[in-house]
């Protein structure tokens, strides 16, 4: 049973100390969400934000996400031009720990709007590319987890090889995966501090500009690539503008494939969503992602496939891409994607209709919205684009 958001508030006061409540609504997500959540308003005029997980998973999420805040220390923050959420305090409740941060302010956002929001897409791509400027040393100071590039390599080939292993994948999109993990020209490239878990779901906007980003539990340092893979579903020219801004920002530090592998990240979330209705022993949801595999290869051999260069065949085009992204979930259930914080992320219900989208709580009157918590098709497919000469 959900705990009430005057419970919740409680467990504030005892996290915070000096901590005077004025007002308190609900944040929790449905029955089946991973968090008890509440958003308050102190007397002194600032608003909060605690959360109880309510299983395990939630609970390492919590703590990881801690240990990343706590790494983002002030020098680190000054270097981003967007808020990042500040933690205030904790508490031991039922076994686990209620945790009070501050709120963020700023509103959610759905990716297809950024077609009409030109400013907002550049402003997405240069806050990534300010976090992925930032120095690696605090990340080693902190503990947090470090992959070199053939690591990343690596864990991809793993992915797409436990995902073979169910047999639900088409022979063709095996081959079009692994001649991408084969060829060497797309995995060298220099690691840097990554979120780990961007989605539309992650930013915080005010005034067409990013103000926040939620949802740090997988900041490592890794593939630059693995942050962008999401930006591969918006509409039109937003993915372009996006990533031209992150270009930008990097200042040349962006590696030429790294488009590439961003897509190739994007398609390997089917064989997530794969794995999980695998592990979860749910035929609804490996029915669903058998679906949408068999629709990527479909999209491989539409007529509407560009070339990204002719000395490397048909591949994926953004446009194709798109479509696909529209009804994969945005992260997978083995938490190696964080969610975001002011949400009480991830509801079983909803997992059954194979969708991960947050869902607010908030008060309707509230001006500042609330935030989150075995046959195989033969067919040929063109390579993911790469280094490698044809």
């Amino acid at each position: 049973m959900a705990r009430s958001h005057l419970t919740l508030a409680a467990l504030a006061t005892s996290a915070v100390p000096g901590l005077d409540v004025a007002a308190a609504r609900s944040h929790t997500r449905g029955e089946h969400g991973d968090f008890d959540a509440a958003v308050l308003h102190g007397r002194d005029g600032h608003r909060l934000i605690v959360r109880v997980p309510r299983n395990q998973g939630a609970e390492t999420e919590q703590s990881a996400d801690l240990v990343a805040l706590r790494a983002l220390s002030t020098g680190v923050r000054s270097r981003l031009p967007f808020d990042v959420p500040e933690f205030l305090g904790q508490t031991p409740v039922g076994g686990t720990r209620a945790i009070v941060y501050g709120y963020l302010h700023g509103e959610k956002f759905q990716v297809d709007e950024l077609t009409e929001r030109v400013g907002l897409s550049g402003s997405i791509g240069r806050s990534i590319a300010a976090i992925h400027a930032l120095p690696t040393a605090f990340i080693t100071d902190a503990g947090l987890p470090q992959q070199n590039a053939q690591e990343c390599r690596t864990a991809a080939i793993a992915l797409i090889g436990q995902a073979a292993d169910t047999g639900h994948v088409p022979a063709a999109l095996l081959r079009r995966w692994e001649e991408a993990t084969d060829d060497d020209a797309l995995w060298r490239f220099p690691p840097t501090v990554i979120h780990g878990g961007l989605s539309a779901d992650s930013f915080l906007v005010s005034d067409d500009a990013v103000s926040g980003i939620l949802g740090w539990s997988g900041l490592r340092v890794g593939d630059a690539a693995r942050d962008l893979h999401w930006l591969l579903g918006s509409r039109g020219e937003a993915a372009e503008i996006a990533l031209a801004a992150y270009t930008a920002g990097r200042g040349g530090g962006a590696d030429r494939l790294i488009t590439q592998r961003a897509m190739l990240y994007a398609e390997l979330e089917l064989a997530r969503w794969l794995m999980h209705g695998a592990d979860t022993h749910n035929q609804a949801i490996i029915d669903d992602a058998v679906a949408m595999l068999d629709g990527l290869v479909e999209s491989v051999h539409s007529d509407v496939m560009n070339p990204l260069s002719p000395s490397t065949g048909p591949v994926l085009a953004v446009s194709d891409v798109e479509a696909m992204l529209d009804r994969t979930p945005r992260a997978p259930l083995t938490r190696d994607h964080g969610s975001a914080m002011h949400t009480d992320s991830y509801d079983q219900s909803d997992f059954e209709r194979s969708e991960f989208g947050d869902l607010d709580d908030a008060d309707p009157d509230d001006d500042d919205t609330a935030h989150d918590d075995t046959a195989h098709d033969d067919t040929a497919t063109g390579p993911i684009e790469s280094g490698r000469q044809a």
